[in-house]
């Protein structure tokens, strides 16, 4: 009887087990079919986005989560797309669990926009939603309504030129500054031939204000001031900070030395001339055989060469270039890509 017994309880435990689970399943589902989407609450619905405001506010979004008819933790995604696209190429900004509400900068927001594709000083109507989902599962999201905005993203990248006595006081082909992040703060490299260095600063490609020239104290720039001047002829890296209206100039060269190039020997450096309209530094020289590296401002604090032939600049040691034919050589240095030419002539 007993083992009679034990059979007939053993079902009726696993019965239980299944009545019990299709139970909880059950209600999963019925609370997932009858979930209440969460909210979602933007603080303003359009807005001109400008690189003068960048590190200011520009819109917080705030959630409201689902209910799904029991306690859950929940993460939340804000989602956006343009309108029309149906959310088809989203872009999403996901949150930890529990984070309800979200402030973006102008210089946050404008990236985020700029991710999306958009056009710059324009305005385009985009969409934005809150997506919610279980912590830790594949479950299906559940949407909130959708929010519309108007938008006008700024280019990140901006720029000053620099046209001047050393390329004719042309501001279409001026040399120009860069601002990665459109903070105010512009960098480049400018060159300056013996009796050229008076310069303007423009922010547009034409003369016209604001035009950045002299300001009242050294090292200061005003708009409306008098013609700038480099400390002397030769290639400068340029940093001019339109906060606080200041310009800087610090000598930068890069150089061949070694006992290929002819003069060099190890202890003279054979200077290179910087192309602004491909960013690299040239020389032609005469060269016998032999090594050489490059280095820069004539100071072994920062040099290269290449170890294994490959033209990919390195640090390593041991790595000097070498020079197994002698001839006159033009050399090119690519420091943005960080590759260097040897062509014989």
């Amino acid at each position: 009887m007993k083992p009679i017994l034990n059979k007939i309880l053993l079902m009726s435990c696993v019965g239980f087990l299944l009545v019990s689970s299709c139970k909880k399943d059950e209600t999963k589902v019925v609370a997932l079919q009858d979930a209440k989407p969460g909210q979602l609450n933007a603080s303003a619905t359009a807005m001109v986005l400008t690189k003068a405001d960048a590190e200011k506010p520009a819109i917080t979004f705030n959630f409201a989560k689902p209910d799904f008819g029991f306690d859950a933790a929940v993460t939340n995604t804000l989602q956006l797309d343009v309108k029309g696209n149906n959310f088809s190429k989203v872009k999403e900004v996901a949150f930890d669990a529990g984070v309800l509400t979200k402030t973006f900068t102008t210089l946050e927001f404008n990236a985020l926009l700029l991710s999306m594709m958009l056009p710059t000083g324009v305005n385009t109507q985009i969409e934005a939603r809150l997506k919610s989902q279980f912590v830790g599962t594949n479950e299906t999201p559940v949407y909130s309504s959708v929010v519309n905005l108007t938008v006008n993203p700024y280019a990140l990248t901006s720029f000053l030129y620099v046209p001047g006595a050393y390329q004719g006081w042309n501001p279409s082909t001026a040399d120009s500054l860069l601002s990665a992040t459109s903070n105010g703060i512009y960098v480049g490299i400018l060159n300056f031939t013996p009796g050229n260095l008076g310069f303007k600063v423009l922010t547009k490609k034409s003369w016209g204000p604001p035009e950045y020239g002299q300001g009242t104290a050294a090292g200061s720039i005003a708009v409306g001031g008098g013609d700038l001047f480099a400390p002397s002829a030769g290639t400068f890296d340029v940093t001019i900070n339109t906060n606080d209206n200041t310009i800087q100039f610090v000598p930068l060269v890069w150089s061949l030395i070694g006992n290929s190039p002819a003069g060099s020997n190890w202890s003279n450096d054979i200077d290179m001339m910087y192309n602004s309209a491909n960013q690299t530094w040239t020389v032609t020289s005469t060269m016998s055989v032999g090594e050489f590296k490059f280095r820069k401002n004539h100071d072994w604090g920062t040099n290269f060469g290449d170890k294994t032939g490959d033209f990919i600049l390195d640090t390593e040691n041991d790595n000097n270039i070498k020079i197994t034919s002698a001839g006159n050589y033009r050399i090119v240095l690519n420091l943005l890509s960080n590759t260097y030419t040897v062509t014989k002539l």
